[in-house]
């Protein structure tokens, strides 16, 4: 799955999956004043999960995925079945390249709640990047049984069939993720990214047409355009 797009979808679930975390845009210079008041409020309230799960939050907001991990550890002591320290923590581990600790952070949250989307999409995605591809492509196949009216299910599957240049079956699932989605532009130019694959330059340039008339740049598009002469 293109990197990019896999990001823009972990960001929105993340601000999504945090609920009473509720992250703010700010300065980084912002975040460490913020990280040093929690600091010494959780000196003040050291079994404060509230506090502990605040400052981690800031934490992954400065890219700090040691100490992160560190604060979601100390609320699981208190609160093992706690399941944003866990989502989060498996989600701190796999910027750290600690797939086996993601992968059983993210099996954790589906022993309480087996359905859990964000959970299924992180281990899918842990299993990809631990080259486990079947593995990864189960838990996609399950997660749109579960979920058939996400597009982001349809566009992670997508994504690994792509990877593994399983065209047909790509191109099958950005047509459900863009007819789930239709504004949604990365959609769109992945789906013009497989049909390029698959050399078909008529369909993609028409495609990207039609983004353009929709008021994407030209610029933007540039890159594909060109490989469709």
């Amino acid at each position: 799955m293109d990197r990019r797009l896999y990001q823009k979808i972990i960001v929105g679930l993340l601000v999504a999956v945090s609920g009473q975390q509720a992250l703010y845009a700010q300065t980084p210079e912002q975040w460490r004043d913020s990280l040093t008041v929690l600091s010494k409020a959780i000196v003040q309230h050291p079994q404060s999960i509230d506090l502990r799960l605040k400052k981690a939050a800031v934490n992954i907001e400065l890219s700090q995925w040691d100490y992160a991990v560190e604060e979601y550890g100390r609320v699981l002591l208190q609160d093992p079945r706690n399941l944003t320290a866990l989502y989060f923590r498996a989600y701190a581990n796999g910027q750290l390249r600690r797939y086996e600790l993601a992968k059983t952070d993210y099996e954790a949250i589906l022993k309480q709640v087996p359905k859990n989307f964000e959970a299924m999409l992180g281990l899918a995605m842990t299993h990809r990047k631990m080259n486990k591809t079947v593995e990864a492509l189960d838990v996609l196949n399950q997660l749109i049984q579960f979920s058939p009216d996400s597009a982001y299910a349809y566009a992670a599957r997508a994504g690994l069939e792509t990877e593994q240049k399983q065209y047909d079956a790509a191109l099958y699932d950005w047509d459900e993720a863009i007819r789930l989605d239709s504004a949604n532009v990365d959609f769109c130019v992945s789906k013009v990214e497989v049909l390029l694959l698959m050399n078909k330059k008529r369909e993609a340039r028409a495609m990207l047409n039609n983004l353009i008339s929709m008021g994407v740049p030209r610029a933007a598009l540039r890159e594909w355009l060109e490989r469709c002469k």
